[in-house]
Formats: C-alpha cells, structure tokens, sequence
C-alpha cells in the first residue's frame, strides 16, 4: 500500500539532510506541517533555517530512502510515529529535544504506559543481572512497562524481566530498525516485538554509531516516570540517562553495592548526588505512589541453598584462597564446592579467579 502523502511528507522532511530536530521544530511551527514545509519557497525557508538547509529542502537531499520505509511499513508490526499522531509518547513531547518521527516496531500502546527506566552496565555481574531482571518483573506486574536500550548486561536482563511481568518493555536503540545491535539479543529483539515494542528516531539502515547511543538515552529518561541504575562504573552510559533524567524532573534510584567494586562506583556517586537508595521494587512504587502488588518484592531469598560455604562468603567478590582460610578447608576442597553451587546458580565466577554469592 503507498504511503499516505501526510506520513510521506513527515518521512521526506525527516531525512532531509542536515536537518536535525530543532530545525524540523521550528519549520513546523512556522509553517504548520511537512507538506507545507516542502511546498514553501526559498525566501520564506530561510527565514527559519539556514541557506544550506532550505536549498536542502528544496533539491530533495536525502539520507534515506521513503520507498524502503514503504516496503517496511507493509509488516504490520511497523509502524511511524509523529508529532501530531495521537500514539506519540506523550511523556517524551514534554521533553525539550523530542524526536519529529519514531520508528516502531510492536505495541503502539505501550508508548503511552507509565514507564520506569532500568540501566546498568554493559559488562555486569551474575548478581547484577539477576537483580535487574527481579526489579523489572516487579516494576512490570505493578503497571510500569520498562524501558532500557537493548545493550548487552543490565539492559538485556531489564528487558527479559519486563518481558516476565504484566506491563512488558520497551527497548530505545541507537540503530535503525532494520538491524539488531547487538548481534546477540537477536532473539530477545524478536521477543521484544512479539510482545513489547523497540523504538527508534534513527532512519531505517543506519549502523550502530558511537554517537547514537548517548542521543537514544534522552528518549529512554524522556519515556518515563523515573530511572533506575542497578550497577555502573563511573565511565558508565547509563549515568547519562540518568543525568537527563534528572534534568527533566524526574526521580533517580540506584542500587547500592560493593564499596570495592568498580560496578558500584556510578551508583554511589549518584547516590551522593541525591538519587534516591533503593534495594526493593517498593521503595521505586512508594516514591512514585503506585500501590505495591501483593507478593510483589524483587528481594529473593539468600540462602536458597544450604551449602555451609555460603556461611563464609559475602556478596563481595573473594578469591579461593581467602574462602579456604575462612572455611579452614583445602584449596581443592572449596573448588570443587564453588563449581557445584556455580551450577546450583548461587555463586558466580568473575574475571581474575574471583567468586561472588548471589541471591
């Protein structure tokens, strides 16, 4: 089916090149909307955007292709979203920077959910994985879909836990639509569609670029209520969503760890700069006063297992020999223990010949 001359014209402006999204803003309100945008002369262009752009506008230079969004439009789980469509995220439109046309592929309802972010490091711990996907279950079967960015770790593990609830996710990519980035959420990027949606403001064939990953992170804080960070060092990507989350006014948490863990760092900082501590589902519910599901706690139990090395280790990474010295048994002895309550899913093993318990 052709594309109508409305979405059309919204695709044309949007990948006109050079054109970036406070310019569309401000040729919209000038104008009113696309096809008049693309019907206006140079003079009256250009007296809202430079020569460049309006020469731009008027030869057609663009950055993609409206035929291969035609073609892609015509799978029934696509779809493109604009300003003036009522399925627009109504949260991100009170943002300062939000985008004139998403891409998305899934539920269009769920882009008008209450949402919570959760995000973490790429290169998180068995414990952290664990402790996001728990939170994202709870924060989804008490009416929040979760929203993260598709990454490998906290991100994956955020997404599988909403996936788990009543309210499902949302993933915000830095890619177009066209491709999963990275290689290996594939599958959970097929499950995401079936029952969540992915989003993205990037036109459809373009790569996994550096700088698209900071810009996406607006949109994630720009969707929802508040933001939670699980783990993060201080060099972490997820600190800036969080950063743009509290620029907007929205509530920060972070989960406390480790002082002696780099993965905590982020999160303490945060901490000390007012986000607020959290090691339940319902503090985040408490603080954005939504009512707490009955056996609704994201807490599991730490002693699942009753193997008596758990006595001597504590949730901060250990190597062998300090476990040995604790125990008072041989090296070959508490090896042997780890590997079978590493397969039991209790201890976890970390570069470096490090152990960590794990809920």
């Amino acid at each position: 089916m052709p594309l109508a001359p409305d979405t059309e014209a919204w695709l044309r402006l949007s990948l006109i090149q050079g054109l970036g999204g406070e310019s569309f803003r401000k040729l919209l309100s000038a104008f009113g909307g696309p096809e008049q945008i693309l019907g206006a002369s140079r003079s009256a262009l250009t007296r809202v955007v430079t020569g460049r752009i309006a020469d731009a506008i008027l030869d057609g230079e663009l950055h993609g292709d409206p035929a291969g969004v035609e073609s892609w439009l015509a799978d029934t789980n696509n779809h493109v979203v604009t300003l003036a469509d009522a399925a627009y995220p109504q949260a991100l439109l009170q943002t300062p920077d939000p985008p004139p046309l998403i891409y998305v592929k899934g539920r269009l309802d769920l882009l008008n959910f209450p949402a919570i972010a959760i995000v973490g490091s790429r290169n998180a711990t068995a414990q952290g994985k664990l402790t996001a996907e728990s939170f994202a279950t709870a924060l989804s079967d008490a009416g929040l879909a979760v929203v993260s960015g598709l990454a490998l770790g906290i991100d994956a593990a955020a997404h599988r836990g909403g996936l788990a609830g009543l309210s499902s996710t949302i993933a915000v990519v830095g890619t177009g639509l066209d491709k999963v980035y990275p290689a290996r959420n594939r599958d959970l990027a097929h499950a995401i569609v079936e029952k969540g949606a992915i989003v993205s403001e990037f036109p459809l064939g373009t790569p996994p670029l550096a700088a698209n990953f900071p810009r996406r992170n607006r949109i994630i804080s720009g969707m929802t209520r508040g933001c939670l960070v699980v783990e993060a060092a201080m060099s972490s990507g997820s600190l800036i969503t969080a950063r743009i989350a509290n620029e907007l006014g929205k509530d920060v948490f972070a989960i406390p760890g480790s002082i002696h863990s780099t993965l905590s760092k982020g999160c303490h900082a945060l901490i000390k700069q007012g986000a607020k501590l959290v090691d339940d589902a319902a503090d985040i519910l408490g603080e954005l006063r939504l009512p707490v599901p009955a056996g609704g706690s994201s807490r599991t139990d730490p002693d699942a297992s009753g193997h008596p090395l758990l006595a001597h280790m504590a949730y901060d990474p250990c190597d062998i020999d300090t476990l040995a010295g604790r125990a008072g048994l041989p090296v070959h002895e508490i090896s042997a223990a780890l590997i079978q309550l590493e397969l039991e899913g209790v201890v976890a093993s970390l570069p470096g010949g490090l152990w960590q318990r794990i809920s």
